[in-house]
């Protein structure tokens, strides 16, 4: 049989099938108990997924479906390699990570957030990470203490 029928795998196909890393922050890896839990069962579905993936005959198809999973099970690695626990907050008095802060604007409006690990935050969920400005703005502040960011005022209303 000549070569020409015959299915190589060529340099273009697996290089479409490469992905690039997820980029690693250059801040330390702070985690809560939660956000460590988070990984570790991320990390668990990136390896079912990539299992799952090995199964498929098709070679191309394989190396598709295992792209993102290899990618993402190699940015979890180094994260629980980095992940540095941080027990809970044992005083209300100042904000630190873990930490719930709510906070007054100075519009009015009323805003609660959870200080935690990069890998945890999730604004909308009511999560910041702890290197976001307005986090570094609200550490080792107390309730009552008024703080500027940007060109907005708030004052510390309450911190759990």
């Amino acid at each position: 049989m000549s070569v020409a029928f015959t299915k190589e795998e060529s340099a273009e196909t697996a290089a479409e099938t490469m992905l690039p890393d997820r980029p690693i922050s250059q801040h330390p890896n702070l985690v809560t108990e939660n956000g460590l839990k988070a990984l570790e069962s991320q990390m668990e579905e990136a390896r079912a997924a990539y299992t799952a993936a090995q199964a498929i005959e098709d070679v191309n198809e394989k190396r598709q479906q295992s792209a993102g999973p290899l990618r993402d099970m190699r940015y979890l690695s180094e994260r629980l390699r980095t992940a540095q626990l941080v027990p809970a907050p044992t005083s209300t008095g100042v904000v630190a990570f873990g930490s719930t802060v709510t906070f007054e604007r100075g519009d009015g409006r009323i805003q609660t957030y959870r200080i935690v690990g990069e890998d945890e935050a999730d604004p909308k969920a009511g999560s910041i990470s702890y290197v976001a400005p307005v986090a570094r703005v609200l550490m080792g502040k107390a309730v009552g203490d008024v703080m500027t960011f940007g060109d907005q005022e708030f004052e510390i209303t309450a911190i759990a």
